[in-house]
């Protein structure tokens, strides 16, 4: 079989550089994947980018993504070795470990779009993953399975929540903001939060204001707000906002905060010396 690749870059937004090739296998039948594998970290989230084109003659109505044993270099689906991980038509036959984490990102399948997200990241979804168009031809149902696939690795969660801490308000109020890492629409996390004062050991917190924003249909962001009374802290104290993932999978970012008074008394600033633990 006569394989054709075409290579094309993309920049993103944070300035690296993703490369894709476009495989194509026979007539119209292309698939477009990232070159080399895709990294993400346990817990969090993945995009796999993925655009498709196929024979005018075959009318696409659903794509079935499978995960592929990395060994494999055949197709996984009719070897039997793969995973159904998911379908556009149905449930019924993915995978339970997959069930409910993966979903395109764009549903209409005429628009080529072949690109996934899968939530709630374990070490077992490393591997390589595999498309198959269904749909019908000549008024049979029919099916085309890329040959091409594109790889994932899952390594340790090494991101840490974001901490920030906010102007005093009227009253002399403390008020600091902790979003956890990614922009993920799976399972939410737990956020908590600890603090101590010099020479004390940590006082658990209750989160106060935890919040879930909608950035778009496939991206969340979860953020919990901690506010206490300045009088219940001092210069030096430490506080932690710890973020819990599935499977007690875990992250924290802790920080120190200084009071500083001014000459005239009149005014109160708070510092801080941020910290990973």
């Amino acid at each position: 079989m006569l394989v054709l690749i075409w290579m094309s870059l993309v920049f993103c937004a944070k300035g690296t550089v993703v490369v894709k090739i476009k495989h194509c296998q026979t007539g119209s039948y292309c698939i477009t994947l990232p070159e080399g594998e895709i990294t993400a970290e346990n817990r969090l989230c993945v995009v796999l980018p993925c655009s498709f084109t196929n024979d005018a003659v075959f009318n696409v109505t659903g794509l079935i993504w499978y995960k592929c044993d990395s060994a494999i270099k055949e197709r996984c689906d009719k070897s039997g070795t793969g995973k159904l991980i998911f379908n556009s038509s149905s449930n019924e036959n993915v995978q339970p470990e997959f069930r409910g984490r993966v979903s395109l990102l764009e549903t209409n399948v005429t628009k080529k779009n072949c690109s996934i997200i899968i939530n709630d990241l374990r070490k077992s979804d490393s591997g390589s993953y595999e498309l198959r168009l269904v749909g019908n031809k000549d008024g049979k149902t029919d099916g085309f399975t890329f040959i091409s696939k594109a790889t994932i690795t899952i390594t340790d969660l090494i991101q840490a929540p974001t901490v920030v801490i906010h102007p005093l308000t009227e009253g002399q109020h403390i008020t600091l903001t902790c979003t956890a890492p990614g922009l993920c629409s799976g399972a939410v996390p737990n956020i908590t939060w600890m603090w101590r004062k010099p020479g004390e050991s940590h006082i658990s917190g209750n989160s106060i204001g935890l919040r879930t924003e909608n950035l778009t249909a496939i991206r969340q962001r979860h953020s919990s707000t901690l506010t206490f009374d300045r009088s219940a802290t001092q210069s030096g104290t430490n506080i932690t906002c710890k973020v819990t993932f599935t499977e007690n999978i875990d992250t924290e970012e802790s920080l120190i905060v200084n009071l500083t008074i001014r000459a005239s008394g009149s005014e109160t600033n708070v510092g801080k010396n941020t910290a990973c633990w």
